[in-house]
């Protein structure tokens, strides 16, 4: 089985999350509300770590939870921790294996924080610290990159989130993301056909923001490490603020515009990157403004609330990189210099 094996299991991926944890999630959230934690602090790495960005926006927004997002060495190298006692403390890893990122939720607990584990394995170092446990059951992933992984995170991350606020309307979306899912996945061949024309692409930057930061994040994580681009992420309120200096004709700028809150003035900066600067400028959107500014439009199948449109928009940036890579003529199972567990410290 292999990377694309793998994206194309999302929808089900997704569906059993959703059916196998719905009873464990609700427990977690009585705890939480139990609890009454006056802050979140994350801990994560990688991929996972553009997981708690989404936690960053959909837990301060829709549940009113600030999320510090950790710096692990605090723990496990320096020695210092902060004071956690009154947060939640919540640690995400596809493996679970990282000490660094057991080490903060060894602290916490110590601390006499609410623990909370997020991860695809139910027996590692990470599960046995936290006192609670959401399993993401994405199944075995065996690629080195990650997908699955990735997306049922993103949908554990907004159980809870429904969960905490007992929203039937944002129980409806829950349910509903496998077969949104699976309408992006039919996007495939269009993305393989547009992906031919950036095989020569050796540098561009991702733009996203609020929910979207973080895709916009695992989005230049894949083209890094499977099509080797030096691909930099940033909000497009932060890219206004120096490295907007970065655009110039020709220069090629992704941007993930779901539909939504901010769209308009994400659809402002692009309108001047694409007339100004001459941009070539690739589109994740339901928007049809947004659309035909785009030299490659990839266009979202419907348009989705703010806190959905992550999970969707990811796949779609990760058949672009898929495609791309092989288009490249690299190796899709095996980026070079990584393996499927990091172990940091």
């Amino acid at each position: 089985m292999g990377l694309r094996d793998e994206i194309f299991e999302q929808p089900a991926a997704i569906r059993r999350l959703l059916e196998m944890q719905a009873e464990p999630v609700h427990e977690v959230a009585t705890r939480i509300s139990d609890k009454n934690p006056s802050f979140v602090y994350l801990a994560a790495r990688g991929t996972s770590d553009n997981a708690g960005l989404y936690a960053k926006y959909l837990w301060g927004i829709s549940n009113g939870l600030p999320v510090a997002l950790a710096a692990p060495s605090m723990f496990s190298v320096f020695k210092k921790p902060p004071n956690i006692g009154d947060a939640l403390v919540v640690g995400i890893s596809q493996s679970g294996q990282s000490p660094d990122i057991v080490s903060v939720i060894e602290e916490g607990r110590r601390q006499g924080a609410l623990t909370l584990a997020i991860t695809n394995d139910s027996d590692s170092p990470l599960t046995e610290a936290a006192e609670l446990v959401i399993e993401t059951v994405a199944g075995p992933e065996r690629a080195v990159a990650a997908t699955k992984t990735y997306t049922t995170q993103l949908t554990a991350i907004a159980m809870l989130s429904v969960a905490l606020t007992r929203d039937a309307e944002k129980r409806e979306w829950l349910r509903r993301l496998p077969s949104l899912v699976e309408n992006a996945l039919k996007l495939d061949q269009t993305i393989k056909d547009a992906s031919s024309r950036y095989r020569y692409m050796e540098e561009c930057v991702v733009l996203g923001r609020g929910y979207n930061f973080a895709t916009a994040h695992e989005w230049s994580l894949k083209l890094k490490e499977l099509a080797c681009v030096v691909a930099e992420p940033y909000s497009s309120a932060d890219f206004q603020h120096g490295p907007v200096a970065l655009a110039r004709q020709g220069f090629p700028v992704f941007a993930v515009v779901p539909g939504g809150t901010i769209d308009q003035e994400i659809i402002k900066l692009l309108t001047a990157l694409v007339q100004d600067q001459q941009v070539e400028l690739l589109a994740i959107s339901s928007e049809s403004s947004a659309l035909a500014l785009a030299n490659t439009p990839l266009q979202l199948p419907e348009r989705l609330p703010d806190w959905v449109t992550p999970i969707p928009a990811i796949v779609s940036a990760q058949l672009f990189c898929y495609h791309l890579t092989r288009a490249k003529g690299y190796n899709t199972e095996g980026p070079r210099g990584l393996s499927k567990v990091t172990l940091t410290w």
